[in-house]
């Protein structure tokens, strides 16, 4: 598995229409992680509110694929298709087999997102591409959201 660095380093050399099939692929494996977490905190007896959040930003992210997957089709014709892992998704499921260990879960999601929104950021300054540009940091707008919705619920848990 490719660190941080090595995956921005892949990120800043690829076209507009591969940094396109990448962000698709994100959103997709990024819809399944929320979803998990949403059945698991289910399983658990968490607090609906909790459950549902999850669902939202699993929804999120499918729609953001099939709209991204759309316009890569009238833009360019074809499949997106990626070999770049996503930064956003981390191993975190196999911790939360308690419900004492949700605000364990909901950190490292959180950090995870913000680990995110700074390396499409960081992205955003480094790409000659205009395009390339602006999508990286709708990206890290994107990433940044998810963030405040985890950071809203890991409040709402309190102590």
């Amino acid at each position: 598995m490719l660190d941080v660095e090595e995956v921005i380093e892949r990120l800043q050399k690829i076209s507009y229409e591969e940094a396109l099939a990448y962000w698709i692929a994100s959103e997709r494996e990024e819809a399944e992680f929320y979803r998990e977490l949403a059945e698991r905190a289910k399983n658990l007896g968490l607090p609906e509110n909790l459950v549902e959040t999850f669902l939202k930003l699993s929804r999120d992210s499918e729609r953001h694929a099939e709209e991204l997957t759309r316009h890569l089709r009238r833009s360019f014709g074809g499949e997106p298709s990626t070999e770049i892992p996503p930064l956003e998704v981390l191993p975190v499921l196999e911790k939360f087999e308690r419900a004492d260990q949700v605000k364990e879960v909901l950190e490292t999601a959180m950090e995870s997102e913000l680990m995110a929104t700074g390396a499409y950021k960081a992205l955003a300054e480094k790409v000659d591409d205009e395009r390339l540009r602006e999508l990286y940091l709708k990206l890290a707008e994107v990433e940044r959201g998810h963030y405040e919705a985890l950071k809203k619920e890991y409040e709402l848990l309190g102590d």
